[in-house]
């Protein structure tokens, strides 16, 4: 349902943008498109709905909730992409700019967060205690996290990350051995998995699989658990909408659009 203006008082979109970026930091990120403001949407925003990504699903469930900004992980817009307008990115575009609806997409800066990003809120959803000591993180621009959750066995810990997702796992290691030291990022960090190794891990989370890194894991006796790019993301955005809605005095909805990915 749309808004009752008289409720919610406005803030500014340009004070809602500063809360996110001194949140996020984006500037200390060297990333795969613009993180921030993508599209300019009205000036004041009383809702704020939060997804994790710009996808026309999640663009017309946030017209139906009444939004005025929409927050995401995966925007618009990528380096490298093709720049017109047409097609799926004429459907995205015209329906955020026919409701007047801002987007703010922040993509590596919201993995990266120690707290509310999705990295520590995998990590927090998950019982895995991350290490406040240089151990802490790893890979490039430390966006990998590693902590500790004791499990009987890899199938054990792969178990629970399939109940506490709500989806089936892809689990390459020897399903009896013990791990302890649990080494996570989200999303499509396969390429991490090595770095992962490096520092020491019994196992490694992220969302996706690629041929390579099970011949690693059955080599170097890592385990490797892809819980799914979507699964793994779900928390982060949301706990940012929910912490800069409360300090900004905004309305927030999360709507997450299933993704089998």
């Amino acid at each position: 349902m749309p808004n009752d203006l008289t409720l919610t008082p406005a803030v500014s979109r340009e004070s809602l943008t500063q809360a996110l970026d001194q949140l996020l930091q984006p500037a200390r990120f060297k990333d795969h498109g613009p993180n921030g403001l993508q599209v300019e949407g009205r000036a004041g925003v009383r809702k704020l709905v939060s997804g994790v990504t710009a996808s026309r699903a999640l663009i017309d469930a946030a017209i139906a909730e009444g939004a005025d900004a929409l927050l995401v992980h995966h925007g618009l817009f990528w380096r490298g992409q093709d720049g017109r307008v047409t097609g799926w990115m004429k459907q995205r575009l015209s329906r955020l700019l026919a409701h007047d609806i801002n987007l703010l997409a922040y993509h590596l800066p919201l993995d990266a967060h120690a707290e509310l990003g999705n990295n520590a809120q995998l990590a927090c959803r998950l019982g895995v205690t991350v290490y406040t000591d240089e151990r802490g993180r790893f890979g490039e621009q430390a966006l990998g996290f590693m902590g500790s959750r004791p499990s009987a066995s890899a199938a054990e810990l792969a178990e629970h990350v399939a109940a506490q997702l709500g989806r089936s796992v892809t689990l390459v290691a020897d399903p009896d051995r013990p791990v302890q030291h649990v080494a996570m990022c989200t999303g499509g960090a396969q390429g991490y998995f090595e770095a992962a190794i490096a520092a020491g891990a019994d196992v490694f989370i992220t969302g996706e699989i690629s041929e390579p890194q099970a011949h690693y894991a059955r080599e170097c006796g890592v385990a490797y658990i892809a819980c799914g790019h979507h699964a793994s993301e779900r928390y982060g955005v949301a706990a940012v909408g929910a912490h800069v809605a409360a300090q900004l005095g905004l309305e927030h909805v999360f709507i997450d659009i299933d993704n089998p990915a």
